[in-house]
């Protein structure tokens, strides 16, 4: 998992580096010299310094890349610049050593001799939006660049709020030098997309205790030993399956085999079984009669029509039909429960307007308001959230492409989750937030296939065979266990 850091949590892990010893000056010192180096030698630089500290990283830059003999230009806000703090003193260090500022009020004509490298130290860590005019006018004469030069964005690019995904009118950047952490505009839509590369500069911070994580491919995966049998790999039973429905039933029990489960049983209705049986020999099918198998390790319950959850005080999965309108929160509480309903279905379940798809800020104010309790919640959507198990941070899933938008992705999912915990049959030795991070790990491994697949529309079936590969591929087997492959 990768911290995605709020404006006031980084300022807190600086201050925290600060009382114990180390110098905010050396701090900013630290920061631009890792920027610089990502910048090639022999190109000019025409360095945007802002009013704030990221003005004082900008003019910190300035100073060791004129050191180094390179041509530079620093560009202020004002005729007549003003600095407090840090920047101040960064400010003063650049005039002592012969810098000079320059101004314009017509950002969109100077940018026109442009060459080589803009540094963007505008706004960073302590933007706010709106931003002021003079800045408006350099974001906006400098997004038009059509390759003329490029962008290195200090920290964030201008335009951009740390602790959000919502975007002003932001300054795009070919190249963003992360100070320290991600911030959440690193990790999600539409903030992320105006970063460009994410290159991480290594400052002497305190570790983190972020709100939000981006998701990350699972370090482990349990194969059982080397003599073990289809039971102990889980026994996950499915009830799905009605007239009109049957494909559901059959993509959750794939998703479910895909991942390794040891057993899958479909409890469908009689109108159906056959012909689910047909395009899923791997599973027993079966006509549901009331009762549960008394093996059973984990139940998903609603695909393709289902919605009664039969009587069972184990680990639960509940998808589309069994997703009742008001019942979230009754879920929520319940542990050893997983939900995984897409922005219609949560919006039902929890009685809640439902927000533009686009709205990702609004989407994950939903989720941290509704996610107490030990059960887990997976709101699909792009991003995917993962969030409860009586944990409060919320899990962001980064994988995954337009191409998911079609019908039976969802089903798959389910099945997948409902697999991957099967796999780890003793759940009396695992915690609510363990159950969650493993619904993350599915989910990623979801996404991951589609991305490997390629852009464009996918057929459900054949992302089942692109998910075993994925696995396939993540893990290789050494002395008996399943080990991540290196450099992944």
């Amino acid at each position: 998992m990768i911290p995605l850091l709020t404006a006031d949590e980084m300022r807190a892990l600086e201050r925290r580096a600060i009382d114990g010893g180390v110098s905010s000056l050396d701090l900013q010192e630290a920061a631009a010299a890792g920027a610089l180096e990502l910048i090639p030698q022999g190109t000019p630089l025409h360095v945007l310094a802002g009013p704030g500290n990221n003005g004082g990283d900008a003019l910190a830059l300035a100073r060791l890349a004129r050191a180094e003999g390179r041509s530079v230009e620093v560009w202020a806000l004002a005729s007549e610049p003003t600095w407090k703090g840090d920047a101040a003193l960064q400010a003063k260090r650049w005039e002592e050593g012969g810098g000079t500022y320059r101004f314009t009020e017509d950002p969109e004509s100077a940018q026109l001799e442009f060459g080589g490298w803009v540094v963007d130290g505008l706004f960073g860590l302590g933007s706010r939006l709106p931003l002021p005019e003079a800045a408006q006018a350099w974001t906006a004469a400098l997004a038009h660049r059509e390759g003329r030069f490029r962008v290195l964005a200090l920290d964030l690019p201008t335009g951009l709020d740390p602790s959000r995904a919502e975007v002003g009118d932001p300054l795009p950047a070919d190249l963003t030098a992360c100070f320290g952490f991600r911030k959440i505009c690193h990790g999600l839509r539409p903030a992320r997309d105006f970063c460009g590369d994410l290159w991480m500069i290594e400052l002497p911070l305190p570790e983190p205790a972020p709100t939000l994580w981006l998701n990350q491919a699972p370090g482990f995966w349990w194969q059982g030993e080397w003599a073990s049998h289809k039971r102990q790999h889980g026994h996950v039973v499915i009830r799905a399956g009605t007239l009109g429905m049957s494909g559901a039933a059959v993509l959750s029990a794939l998703g479910a085999l895909r991942m390794g489960a040891g057993l899958v049983t479909v409890l469908a209705d009689a109108e159906v079984r056959a012909e689910i049986a047909a395009q899923v020999p791997e599973a027993m099918v079966k006509t549901w009669e009331g009762t549960l198998p008394e093996d059973t390790d984990v139940l998903l319950v609603g695909p393709g029509g289902a919605s009664e959850i039969p009587a069972w005080g184990g680990l639960l999965v509940l998808d589309a039909s069994a997703l009742r309108a008001g019942e979230g929160h009754r879920w929520m509480a319940r542990p050893r429960t997983v939900i995984t309903p897409h922005a219609g279905e949560f919006a039902r379940l929890f009685e809640l307007p439902k927000p533009e798809p686009e709205d990702t800020d609004a989407r994950l104010a939903q989720v941290r308001a509704v996610a107490t309790g030990p059960g887990v919640l997976l709101l699909k959507g792009h991003p995917s959230f993962i969030a409860g198990g009586d944990e409060p941070d919320v899990i962001v899933n980064p994988s995954g492409h337009s191409g998911l938008s079609t019908g039976g992705t969802g089903d798959l999912l389910a099945g997948m989750v409902a697999g991957w915990l099967g796999r780890f049959k003793d759940w009396s030795n695992h915690d609510a937030g363990f159950v969650r991070h493993q619904v993350a790990g599915a989910t990623w491994f979801h996404g991951a296939a589609a991305d490997r697949m390629g852009p464009g529309p996918i057929l459900v079936r054949e992302l089942g065979a692109a998910v075993a590969d994925e696995l396939r591929d993540h893990f290789k087997e050494w002395d008996g266990d399943w080990r991540p492959l290196s450099g992944r």
